[in-house]
């Protein structure tokens, strides 16, 4: 696996494709940095051995080339987190692209506009990568939240870089983080899954059972399989044709050795709103016209002893509807137990976009062991599947 560390890009253009796909609000200022920040460690690596750098990236699904999806919006936040003068050029290949990398000099940075101005881009067209490979003496993958896909800018413009090509630190953490969960984790390993549908985790779940000692399910999936084993869950959400595969995942569990962990209570509300009515009810006796929408103190208190008995712990999904901040403690007692579990020499990897939002908005981002960028990528790599962005890079 080549990485930035197998390079010396002294006198070198270093051609970067990166995620800075960040939300901005109405002024067109930068929301959340923290993808513009996870690239900071590649870029520095290649201006400090005496490179430039051209940075390529998309930023929403524009139709053509709108303006409100110029990438010039976030240059100055570049700026501000990298420490140094931030080029720009209102097009991503062609002459004016061409010109201006030919001008960019040892030490400079130089972003090029959004690559979905482009259809060429997300059809992974040979033509355009072969445009964009033009722009860079070596090709650096740092891009993790898009290497599922096979676009230009992630996995086809490889093929123009032979020895030429490596991943990104950003990159390159992901896929370590990710191994070591899967292929090299310490025992007890823990598997957390939440979130709404259990439709969207099978693969996920299938794939993990062989790799993991304990699974959590929790979140909205929870109830399908509470229903499908005879429990009264009231209104909550369910996936009535999903409970055939969850008595089968139990079975698959149990004959793996895999001790799964379903919430015994939870808190119940008699409306979908932050002011609703609540009470404690056991998960298999939720009353008509409640639903679950937090793990309860019960299921809290057992989540807690499992987690801090696991050696390596992964965690997507969360336990509740925790946008709402009174339905918000199960997955707040969570991140505590995960936290102490870190502490005392766990392992622990959070991804997927609900659980990312979560660690940040309470305060765990930096208490857990690593925390991924990328949301599909990631769930990709659990079920077992090879990115085209990463074996882009390996061929």
């Amino acid at each position: 696996m080549k990485t930035l560390n197998d390079f010396n890009f002294k006198n070198k253009k270093a051609i970067i494709r990166v995620d800075f796909n960040v939300p901005l609000n109405d002024k067109f200022e930068v929301t959340d940095a923290t993808r513009i920040e996870a690239a900071k460690p590649t870029i520095i690596k290649v201006l400090e051995d005496g490179g430039s750098c051209v940075l390529m990236s998309h930023l929403g699904r524009p139709k053509g080339k709108q303006e409100e999806f110029s990438l010039k919006h976030i240059v100055p936040k570049i700026i501000d987190i990298i420490g140094c003068n931030v080029k720009f050029v209102d097009d991503c290949v062609g002459e004016k692209a061409e010109k201006a990398v030919a001008d960019l000099e040892d030490g400079e940075i130089l972003l090029l506009e959004n690559l979905r101005f482009y259809d060429e881009e997300t059809k992974g067209d040979v033509a355009f990568a072969e445009q964009l490979s033009k722009l860079g003496d070596i090709y650096v993958n740092d891009a993790f939240g898009t290497a599922h896909r096979a676009h230009a800018s992630t996995t086809i413009i490889a093929q123009f870089f032979e020895d030429k090509k490596c991943f990104g630190n950003l990159l390159a953490q992901e896929i370590e983080s990710i191994d070591k969960v899967l292929n090299n984790s310490e025992k007890p390993v823990l598997a957390i899954l939440g979130g709404a549908k259990v439709s969207s985790k099978i693969t996920v779940i299938e794939n993990i059972l062989d790799k993991v000692d304990h699974l959590i399910i929790g979140g909205g999936m929870s109830f399908t399989f509470v229903k499908a084993q005879g429990g009264k869950i009231g209104n909550s959400i369910c996936e009535d044709d999903k409970m055939g595969l969850a008595l089968e995942i139990l079975q698959q569990a149990k004959d793996k050795g895999v001790q799964i962990h379903i919430p015994v209570d939870v808190i119940a509300a008699d409306n979908f709103s932050n002011d609703a009515n609540t009470k404690v009810c056991d998960i298999n006796a939720i009353p008509d016209g409640w639903e679950g929408v937090d793990a309860g103190p019960k299921s809290q208190e057992i989540f807690d002893g499992i987690v801090n008995q696991a050696k390596t712990i992964l965690w997507n999904g969360p336990l509740g509807v925790f946008e709402m901040e009174s339905f918000a403690k199960g997955t707040i007692a969570l991140g505590h137990s995960i936290d102490n579990a870190t502490k005392n020499g766990a392992f622990s990897l959070v991804g997927g976009g609900d659980s990312v939002a979560a660690v940040k908005q309470f305060g765990f981002a930096d208490k857990v062991s690593y925390v991924s960028t990328g949301g599909g990528a990631m769930l990709e790599m659990l079920e077992g599947k090879t990115l085209p962005g990463i074996e882009a890079i390996l061929k």
